[in-house]
């Protein structure tokens, strides 16, 4: 009866030795993009842990082009120069970058290194040029380290980041830290590019809930995508009047969709948009948005206003369910002023309208459907003998 439990037993024992972690093994933290708050406080953090677990040396592997936070910076700097553990720094993997403010981090640290083909300081010096120490990978750094010393607050420390091996002698276990799936969700918005396209997109998708199909799972999406893009307005230092830009090109978008499409309208909103997107972010030379990424979101925020939402509402009006005759005779309220097209909500459903500027359709005016021309209904006031 006792042999059954001894694979058990064992199968315990892998588990547990696969979750522990080596006492003096070697925590790479690895951070790359705008160094904001939360990045800079998980490379904090995981410092004071990898100290707390008695880890032989914490390397921060750093790829970032800004930092967003100075405070959180001249923090970590801090605790940087007087670790409580070995700390070193590795600009890499190439090409990487370690621009304006971030250079200060690795300068900061008694031992760092750069990748070949990477870009270091205020001017993106090139690696070869630097004279920091080449290392070409993260393991040939951290071999290289070996019997290097560190001072700490609990003094001097001769790091040993190799040990014996049957054949000779190999790296002591190599753990890599990365920020936790919040922190990382929070970041895709860490640059301007994406700050921007996750603000235009959002707004696109309300426009396209409000005139094309409802609330739904594109609800959701646009909720997600300005959640990400108020991330971005937090945490980049972005310029005010570009984002009133970006968001009256949408509205200008909107507006010529809600008429029937206004081609000066709709280009006088696409320029904006991309105005807007371009300028998005004061980047003093290391963030600053680049056109030809700004120009994807562009194009699609036209894609939804001039291809997706016609054809959903198109679709929409070739239901057997809502066919277009039966809606002729049908009573509804106008959602905006008809000046002379705009929306009209008839059955419990808003659907693209027109109607003869002399009507004088306000916002609120019951209408009757007349006809359908195309994608709109066409309407009138309902007559004073119908209202009741």
């Amino acid at each position: 009866m006792r042999r059954p439990l001894r694979p058990l037993a064992i199968l315990a024992l892998v588990l547990f030795s696969a979750c522990a972690t080596e006492e003096g093994g070697i925590d790479v933290i690895d951070v790359s993009g705008p160094l904001d708050a939360s990045a800079l406080e998980f490379m904090r953090v995981s410092i004071e842990s990898a100290a707390e677990n008695g880890q032989e040396v914490a390397v921060l592997q750093v790829d970032s082009p800004a930092v967003l936070d100075e405070a959180g910076l001249a923090e970590l700097i801090e605790i940087v120069r007087d670790p409580p553990l070995p700390v070193a720094t590795w600009v890499g993997p190439a090409p990487a970058m370690a621009l304006g403010s971030v250079s200060q981090l690795v300068e900061a640290s008694q031992h760092n290194a750069i990748s070949p083909f990477s870009r270091f300081g205020p001017e993106g010096t090139p690696a070869e040029e630097t004279g920091l120490d080449l290392q070409p990978t993260i393991r040939q750094y951290l071999q290289d380290l070996d019997g290097e010393t560190f001072h700490t607050l609990a003094g001097p420390v001769v790091v040993e980041t190799l040990k014996p091996f049957e054949d000779g002698v190999t790296l002591k276990t190599v753990t890599f830290r990365q920020p936790g799936l919040g922190t990382r969700f929070f970041r895709l918005a860490a640059t301007p590019e994406t700050a921007f396209f996750f603000l235009a997109i959002g707004l696109t998708i309300v426009s396209f809930e409000f005139f094309a199909i409802g609330p739904g799972v594109a609800a959701g999406v646009a909720a997600v995508s300005l959640l990400l893009a108020g991330w971005g307005i937090v945490n980049l230092p972005v310029r005010w009047w570009a984002v009133g830009l970006g968001v009256g090109g949408w509205a200008l978008l909107t507006a010529s969709y809600q008429k029937g499409g206004v081609i000066a309208l709709t280009l006088l909103g696409t320029v904006l948009l991309q105005v807007g997107g371009m300028w998005y972010v004061d980047g003093s030379g290391q963030i600053d948005p680049r056109w030809f990424l700004v120009l994807p979101s562009v194009l699609s925020v036209l894609f939804f206003f001039l291809l997706a939402m016609p054809t959903v509402q198109r679709a929409r009006f070739s239901t057997q369910t809502i066919g277009r005759d039966s809606l002729i005779g049908e009573m509804g309220v106008a959602q905006v002023g008809l000046d002379p097209d705009g929306i009209v909500e008839v059955l419990g459903a808003r659907w693209r309208a027109t109607s003869h500027r002399e009507a004088k359709v306000a916002t609120g005016t019951r209408v009757v459907v007349t006809g359908v021309d195309g994608l709109f209904l066409e309407v009138d006031r309902v007559p004073p003998d119908r209202e009741n």
